[in-house]
């Protein structure tokens, strides 16, 4: 079946797809939906699962429409999405609330108690990852808190890629990426989920599901799932990694040596680079960062996350959209980024700097702050849009680079994927921050094309990733840009500076969100 069809879901926090390939690698066709998720004034950050479902199903039958024949070349359909949150089930199998996504902040005071708390550190050795807000076994704390009701009726507790392979074949499952860096231990990619019990909430370990690897089982798409995709009952479905390895994966991450590392520039900021067996995994001293199962026996891939990278974009732009409503115009956000290059590699380097913690969750890397905020430093007279957005995108890089620098070196070679690495700004100013090659990379769908390859691997199309990755990736990587001498040495000297001011702020953020809380609550 080597000339049939493999199919990649990619549930993100922007846009559900569903994406076809040859065995070979070659994208064919592509269906997407945007999400929708609802941000509550509480900090809180939800989505319909229902609705999530049936748009990945929807977005199935389109490629059946597209696609003559879909259903009998179809060899496997395999599915990944975005990471972190909880979304509970009932034994029935129906949603409890609503999925409670990583954007969530309501968690964040718990995340920070433990975080100070001298069972930490014994944590972030087991799991290799720090702990944050938007983490299940923070959110399941908070439910067991203030919602036990809730938790009471739920019998399974997913994520979102675990909850639409479970409509897909019926199996409650979890994948061995997020299980572990969330509740296990990375050396043996199994369960141990003593922190539930630090926060008290035991109960809740009898939510997790099976940890299931993709590379070696498949499930079965139901008879259900089949009529509503127009797609073959008993297709195997694949329990892809989170998105971000698969997106890593796909984007050229692979890498027996560890040599080379993969930025992905989309909603949430994430730096990797791959250690080739346990004992290479090298931890931090802020706790930080995430040390997850890679889908290669014996692999591993760290991780540093900044929690908002092309949300701070967006922002700005929106800032931007919304003066001129309020002078009748109205622009969209690709409106305002024609020829946006151009204008910010016009502006002088680094005379504003920016600090990209837009969401309202903080930061967790390299350092764990939910209290951190972004902030402009720098402002005079005669500084406009354009220099800001220089800014945002520089506080991008620097983020990047901080990363990086709790992993170990930096990669010689950095290859970058997401929507705003299209930008050439953008990728000169990383290149140049890092001081490293950044090669862009022309797969278009990464995190599809990973879960993809993890199918391909399952269906033993190839006999290992080595072989995998020299077919689907290699063919896909693009040019080099290489730094600017000029600019290294610029941003050689805002960096340190950059540092200082996080941490002189680190006290004030503290201090804001104690006075936002004691407004909030009328005091």
């Amino acid at each position: 079946m080597t000339d049939g069809i493999l199919i990649g879901i990619d549930a993100g926090t922007s846009v559900i797809k569903s994406v076809a390939f040859t065995a070979a690698g070659e994208q064919i066709a592509s269906a997407a939906i945007p999400n929708s998720y609802e941000m509550l004034a509480d900090g809180g950050s939800e989505q319909d699962m229902a609705r999530t479902w049936a748009d990945t199903a929807k977005t199935l039958k389109q490629l059946s429409e597209k696609i003559p024949g879909l259903a009998e070349k179809l060899i496997a359909i395999a599915v990944t999405g975005q990471g972190d949150g909880m979304w509970l089930v009932d034994k029935a199998g129906d949603p409890v609330a609503p999925a409670w996504l990583w954007l969530d902040a309501r968690a964040a005071p718990i995340a920070e108690d433990f975080i100070a708390s001298p069972a930490y550190a014994e944590h972030y050795q087991r799991t290799g990852t720090g702990v944050n807000a938007c983490q299940m076994s923070m959110q399941l704390a908070w439910m067991t808190r203030h919602r036990p009701e809730v938790l009471a009726r739920a019998t399974t507790a997913f994520h979102c890629k675990d909850w639409l392979y479970f409509k897909l074949t019926g199996d409650r499952a979890a994948d061995p990426s997020e299980a572990n860096f969330t509740f296990g231990q990375y050396k043996s990619r199994s369960y141990a989920p003593a922190i539930l019990d630090l926060l008290g909430a035991s109960d809740s370990k009898r939510l997790l599901p099976p940890i299931v690897e993709g590379t070696e089982r498949a499930g079965k798409l139901t008879g259900e799932a089949a009529a509503l995709t127009g797609l073959k009952a008993g297709t195997p479905i694949v329990m892809g990694y989170v998105d971000v390895v698969c997106t890593g994966l796909g984007g050229g991450l692979f890498d027996p040596q560890g040599q080379t590392g993969c930025t992905i520039v989309g909603s949430t900021g994430m730096h990797m680079r791959i250690s080739p067996s346990a004992s290479d995994v090298k931890l931090n001293a802020e706790r930080s960062g995430y040390t997850m199962a890679f889908p290669v026996p014996g692999m591993y891939v760290q991780i540093q996350s900044n929690m908002a990278s092309t949300l701070n974009i967006d922002w700005l732009l929106d800032v931007m959209r919304g003066v001129l409503e309020q002078q009748g115009v109205e622009r969209t956000r690709a409106d305002l980024l024609k020829g946006m290059d151009e204008r910010l590699l016009a502006c002088a380097p680094a005379e504003i700097l920016y600090h990209p913690y837009i969401s309202k969750a903080g930061e967790r890397g390299p350092v764990m702050e939910p209290s951190a905020r972004a902030m402009f430093t720098g402002l005079e007279m005669g500084h406009g849009a354009d220099h800001m957005m220089r800014a945002v995108f520089e506080g991008l890089c620097f983020a990047s680079r901080d990363c990086y620098a709790a992993m170990g070196s930096i990669p010689a070679e950095v290859r970058v994927t997401g929507g705003a690495a299209r930008s050439k700004a953008l990728r000169l100013m990383l290149a140049s921050t890092l001081k490293a090659r950044v090669r862009s990379v022309n797969r278009e769908e990464a995190g599809a094309a990973g879960a993809a390859m993890m199918a391909a691997i399952q269906q033993k199309l190839y006999p290992d990733m080595e072989f995998c990755a020299a077919q689907w990736v290699d063919p896909q990587l693009g040019g080099v840009t290489e730094p600017d001498p000029h600019l290294a040495r610029v941003y050689d000297s805002a960096f340190p500076i950059y540092k200082e001011t996080r941490e002189v702020m680190r006290p004030v953020w503290r201090k804001l969100a104690e006075h936002r809380r004691e407004a909030s609550n009328g005091a």
